[in-house]
């Protein structure tokens, strides 16, 4: 069952996966150009959402929910990294200085909306943002240590 469901996940976000890759920021990102600006709000926006998902998933772990309490794996949990990520790029003042986005927050809106009246659907989410994010990140981290310096 777990093999079918990851297969069925796979195919039915390939043709999200594919225009994720063309959009304008990580088309530049796979050829190696990205402004810092633009990455530290990437980061930004993605802490807001990991926020908010690993709370509700958290809650309905604790809630002994049937389904999310299979996938709610602290392990996977990325905040604090994302944390460390944003002090380096912003200072020790970062959470003053970043804002959500208005597609981050309308994100941020459905996984808060999913997880209250729909719990099973966070496995959608969990699946694209650990699965597709950790995986492709890997790929985006050997293009960054490549082809961009990062500085304060």
């Amino acid at each position: 069952m777990a093999v079918a469901l990851a297969g069925q996940l796979r195919e039915g976000t390939k043709k999200s996966h594919t225009m994720a890759e063309n959009t304008g920021f990580v088309a530049c990102f796979l050829k190696g150009v990205v402004e810092k600006t633009s990455y530290r709000k990437l980061i930004g926006d993605l802490y807001f959402v990991y926020k908010a998902m690993e709370e509700e998933i958290d809650r309905l772990v604790q809630e002994g929910h049937p389904v999310i309490k299979h996938i709610g794996f602290k392990e996977l949990f990325r905040r604090q990294t994302l944390e460390k990520d944003l002090e380096f790029y912003y200072g020790k003042n970062w959470l003053d200085q970043i804002k959500i986005s208005e597609s981050a927050q309308s994100y941020v809106n459905r996984i808060r909306l999913v997880a209250n009246e729909s719990p099973e659907l966070l496995v959608g989410h969990h699946y694209t943002r650990y699965i597709g994010d950790l995986s492709g990140g890997q790929i985006l981290k050997k293009i960054r240590k490549k082809g961009f310096e990062f500085k304060r």
